[in-house]
């Protein structure tokens, strides 16, 4: 494993636009994504927004085969600056459009309702490339990071989607706090520490 630096941004939303790119069911992903003929293009651009806010504000890890990545965000190191505000109106302009930003706001209004208030992580988003699912590659990521922080005092929250994430989660010790069904697809909020 080893911790990404800006040069890898085009390694990193390859990655995750591998992996959720084939997804067509109702997620966080294909909710701020507009379902047309551009849904990829868009796709890389939030998958490069989640790199640039990940990057100033977190960490960001990749396999040592460069197959997987995970992204982290330390929430109470999150600052508003013109340079966020600008890739946060790129976002909406290129990749939600107004139609969607209301149900992005819902979707960011109730997550906001299950993480603390006290300092945290945040896992933002893990991916592996497609050809790599089940190949153990994303364990062994997952467990190399949670050695990596095994003196991490702060809570780790996440929030998942589909019931196959959950488990995989719950296997590495994380433990659900909730469930919210009012976006159309689960919502599950799980707790580390």
């Amino acid at each position: 494993m080893r911790k990404a630096t800006d040069i890898d941004k085009q390694l990193v939303s390859e990655i995750l636009v591998s992996a959720f790119s084939p997804l067509k069911e109702k997620n966080s992903i294909n909710l701020v994504l507009k379902q047309d003929k551009k849904r990829i293009e868009r796709m890389q651009l939030l998958m490069e927004y989640l790199f640039e806010r990940s990057i100033r504000f977190g960490e960001i890890y990749i396999s040592d085969n460069n197959k997987a990545c995970i992204l982290l965000k330390f929430p109470h190191q999150e600052k508003t600056t013109f340079s966020t505000l600008l890739l946060d109106v790129k976002l909406i302009f290129k990749c939600i459009g107004f139609k969607r930003v209301f149900k992005v706001l819902k979707r960011q209004l109730i997550a906001a309702r299950y993480y603390p208030k006290e300092k945290h992580i945040r896992p933002v988003i893990m991916g592996i490339k497609k050809e790599y699912d089940g190949s153990g590659t994303a364990a062994r990521l997952m467990l190399e990071v949670k050695k990596h922080l095994k003196n991490n005092q702060l809570p780790v929250i996440i929030d998942a989607a589909s019931e196959k994430n959950v488990k995989m989660y719950q296997k590495f010790g994380f433990k659900i706090q909730k469930k919210e069904d009012v976006l159309g697809f689960p919502m599950y909020f799980l707790r580390l520490n």
